[in-house]
């Protein structure tokens, strides 16, 4: 008799865990990829399309309001170098993700799992993912952050 009363309880606690689920948004349900956090200037149009993008790689995204000089503070505390600067900072699986990164190459990073501070794409390089198409794309560099502060190339990308 006992077996009954257990299959009734985990038939229950199925039928919850459903419910909730399918009381969630689809979006909320479709995002099981990794958490990226950004840091971002709330008016800015091409941070927000960056995120989309992300969101469609199926990255799980969310943002926090930041401007000026905590924007910076922040850059320089997770060890992004002045010259990587962009003009938002993602954080993903202890990584540092700054400016229009695409996201295949965040991808290749939590990957490959280098020793590292994280990837950048310094400036606003148009073309670059959220900066406008990419069929019209200017050529454009990631840097991996080393954790002394150098950088190498970690993929370019040709003009299109």
């Amino acid at each position: 008799m006992p077996q009954p009363v257990l299959a009734r309880r985990s038939f229950l606690a199925g039928l919850a865990a459903l419910a909730a689920t399918a009381a969630l948004p689809p979006a909320a349900r479709a995002q099981a990829g990794p958490a990226v956090h950004v840091l971002k200037d709330p008016n800015c149009g091409c941070c927000s399309a960056w995120m989309d993008i992300l969101e469609s790689a199926g990255f799980a995204v969310t943002s926090e309001a930041s401007r000026g000089t905590a924007l910076f503070r922040a850059k320089a505390e997770a060890g992004v170098p002045q010259a990587m600067a962009s003009c938002h900072t993602a954080f993903v699986e202890g990584y540092v993700i700054e400016g229009h990164v695409p996201a295949a190459d965040i991808s290749r990073l939590l990957a490959e799992r280098p020793d590292a501070v994280g990837l950048a794409v310094p400036g606003m390089p148009y073309g670059s993912p959220g900066m406008g198409p990419e069929s019209r794309r200017e050529a454009y560099d990631v840097h991996l952050i080393r954790r002394d502060g150098t950088t190498e190339v970690f993929t370019s990308y040709e003009a299109a």
